[in-house]
């Protein structure tokens, strides 16, 4: 269930409005995906999974909530972490929502991806990690 395309997240803080204006229906698609290309914390993404999880058009979709956690982790959300310990951050508050979820499971990378930029080679990263 791999997705082709996926709502890259800047720098900026989410606001309650981040995404609404370009697509109000976005955290309502099951098919929508989402990388944090340079983590720190893991809030961007930790805050894309709970407007994924509590969306009402989500939970009538996937009903179970333990079945929607695991679809959301699985194939809803990517990041890559420049370092190790930030890598361990991040995935310890991400999947925080899950504790049966393993890290190796995710789509979550310990991966800098500042020399891939300056390369121009951030698509072949995506692909190699991701198959995406």
């Amino acid at each position: 269930m791999w997705r082709t395309e996926l709502t890259i997240l800047s720098s900026q803080p989410i606001s309650s409005n981040h995404f609404l204006p370009e697509n109000p229906h976005i955290f309502e698609d099951p098919e929508k995906t989402f990388a944090d290309l340079y983590m720190k914390s893991g809030l961007y993404i930790t805050e894309i999974v709970r407007r994924l999880y509590n969306n009402v058009e989500m939970c009538r979709l996937i009903p179970d909530d333990h079945e929607r956690i695991q679809y959301i982790l699985r194939y809803q959300v990517y990041g890559f972490a420049p370092t190790r310990i930030i890598y361990l951050i991040a995935t310890r508050f991400i999947l925080g929502f899950d504790t049966s979820f393993q890290p190796e499971q995710s789509n979550f990378r310990q991966v800098d991806t500042v020399p891939y930029t300056k390369e121009g080679r951030m698509e072949e990263l995506i692909e190699n990690e991701f198959g995406l």
